[in-house]
C-alpha cells in the first residue's frame, strides 16, 4: 500500500492500487518522508484532448452540470478572467503544465447517458473499460465513466474511490470486452486514456466524499458544506481533478510518480488530504467559505461556479501547492 502526503506522527493517506487510484482516507502510523515525483521518461498527455463522459445510471441535469462546468473550467480563460480575486479552476490545472514536456489542454467532448444500466449493477474493472471503449475514444481524447450512487463497482469504498488507466478499443480482450491494462510502457497506437469515478453519496460519503461529510475514520471534525449542495457530486468533482492530473501527467505508467509504478503516487495523490494553507489530518486546510451559503470552496470556473479542488505537488518547487 502506498503512502501519499506525510506528516510528522500520523498520515492522512490514500493508497493505489493497480491502476492510478483514488483511494478511501485511511489513518496510519508512519515516519516523514519526502514527496518527490520522478520523472520515468514516458509518454504524457500534451496538446488538446477532449474529455467524453459516460453517465452510467441515473443523474439529474444539475448533477451532470456540477462536472460539465468543472471541465468546462479547466481551460477557459473567460473562467480565469472572471473568477477575480479568487484563484480560478484554470488556475489550478495550470500547474500540470509544469511537468515537462506536459501542458494538456482538455474540454469538454462528448456525453452519453446510460440510465438503464446497460451492463448491470454490479461492474468490473473489464466493465469500466468496456463502457469507456463506448466513447469512441482515441489518442486525443479521454474517456471518463461516472457511476451514480446505487452501482456497485469492484473495490469502490473498500480500497478506491476511482481509478485512471489505459486501453485500447481496438484489442478487446478474448471473449469479452475491451482489456484494461493499467500501465502498458508506452502509449503505443490505438490505445487511451480513461477514468472512472463513483458518487459516494450512499455507499461510502466518509470515505470518498470527505471533507464534505463526517470521516468514516480519524478524527472527527464537522464536514465542510459542499460549494453545489450536493455532497456526492462535489466528492466527484474532487476525485475526478485527482485522476486527470494523474491520466495527463502519467497516463500509461512511464510518467511523472514516486514509488512503485502498481502503486504510484502522482500529481495530486501525492498530496492527499490537503486543500488549503495550514492543512493537517482531518483539516483540510484555510479555506474561503461563501457568505450567505456557508460553503467551503478554493477555486471557481465558469460562471462563477465554485469548486473545491485538491492541492497538486508542484515541480518547481517541489511542494504540494495549494490554491489559497
Amino acid at each position: 500500500m502506498a503512502h501519499h502526503f506525510v506528516l510528522p506522527i500520523i498520515l492522512l493517506a490514500v493508497s493505489l492500487a493497480g491502476a492510478g487510484a483514488v483511494t478511501p482516507r485511511q489513518l496510519f502510523l508512519v515516519s516523514p518522508a519526502p514527496v518527490t515525483l520522478t520523472n520515468h521518461h514516458g509518454q504524457l498527455l500534451t496538446g488538446n484532448h477532449s474529455v467524453n463522459l459516460l453517465w452510467y445510471g441515473r443523474f439529474t441535469p444539475a448533477q451532470r452540470a456540477v462536472v460539465a462546468d468543472f471541465l468546462l473550467s479547466l481551460s477557459s480563460p473567460a473562467a480565469a478572467a472572471a473568477s477575480g480575486p479568487a484563484p480560478s479552476v484554470a488556475q489550478w490545472w495550470a500547474t500540470t503544465a509544469r511537468y515537462h514536456p506536459g501542458a494538456a489542454r482538455l474540454a469538454l467532448g462528448r456525453q452519453v447517458l446510460d440510465p438503464s444500466l446497460s451492463l448491470g449493477r454490479c461492474l468490473t474493472e473489464s466493465s469500466l473499460a468496456a463502457l469507456a471503449a463506448r466513447l469512441a475514444p482515441h489518442r486525443g481524447s479521454v474517456a471518463v465513466v461516472i457511476t451514480a450512487p446505487d452501482v456497485l463497482v469492484d473495490g469502490f469504498c473498500l480500497s478506491r474511490c476511482g481509478l485512471h488507466a489505459s486501453s485500447s478499443a481496438q484489442q478487446p480482450a478474448r471473449g469479452g470486452p475491451a482489456q484494461a491494462q493499467s500501465h502498458p510502457p508506452t502509449g503505443g497506437r490505438g490505445r487511451f486514456a480513461y477514468a472512472w469515478v463513483g458518487n459516494a453519496a450512499e455507499q461510502c460519503p466518509g470515505e470518498c466524499a470527505w471533507p464534505f461529510h463526517q470521516p468514516a475514520y480519524g478524527p472527527q471534525a464537522p464536514p465542510l458544506v459542499a460549494p453545489n449542495a450536493d455532497v456526492g457530486m462535489d466528492g466527484v468533482v474532487i476525485n475526478l481533478a485527482t485522476l486527470l492530473a494523474g491520466a495527463v501527467t502519467n497516463p500509461y505508467g512511464g510518467g511523472f510518480f514516486q514509488g512503485l509504478a502498481e502503486a504510484p503516487l502522482e500529481a495530486v495523490t501525492a498530496c492527499t488530504g490537503v486543500f488549503g494553507a495550514g492543512a493537517y489530518p482531518g483539516y483540510p486546510g484555510q479555506l474561503p467559505v461563501d457568505a450567505a451559503t456557508g460553503a467551503s470552496y478554493n477555486a471557481v470556473g465558469v460562471a462563477g461556479r465554485r469548486f473545491l479542488l485538491p492541492a497538486m505537488w508542484d515541480p518547481k518547487t517541489s511542494q504540494c501547492s495549494t490554491l489559497v
